[in-house]
């Protein structure tokens, strides 16, 4: 609930100014009551730097069963682990969607993104 009290947990936020933020000499990884909205008012804002992104560095890698990044993905996100065959097809499976309560059966009906896009890692 937005404005309800929060509880935030610093360090898996990879929070570099935890202690600053904190204000009473808590390290990353103490955990922080403190509301939505001061949360986000502790957010640094600074202009986009994509010095040293090379999109080319980040492929979809295809590894021992034969799936790229995005299919082991899928499977790996299964309610209901799909069939993989040959060429990483995926046959069944059913995936669950907690942001608008939506069950999938079809993988084809799936996307797979970053939460942090790969030029801001």
């Amino acid at each position: 609930m937005i404005g309800a009290a929060a509880t935030l947990l610093l360090g898996a936020l990879g929070a570099p100014n935890a202690t600053a933020y904190s204000g009473t000499g808590r390290v990353a990884g103490d955990v922080v009551s403190t509301t939505f909205y001061e949360a986000i008012d502790a957010l640094t804002v600074a202009d986009e730097d994509r010095t040293g992104y090379v999109h080319a560095a980040y492929r979809h890698w295809t590894d021992a069963n034969g799936c790229n990044a995005r299919k082991d993905v899928i499977i790996s996100e299964a309610i209901d682990a799909p069939a993989v065959g040959p060429g990483c097809t995926l046959t069944g499976g059913v995936w669950f969607s907690p942001y608008d309560d939506v069950t999938v059966t079809d993988a084809s009906g799936l996307d797979v993104d970053h939460l942090v896009p790969l030029a801001e890692n």
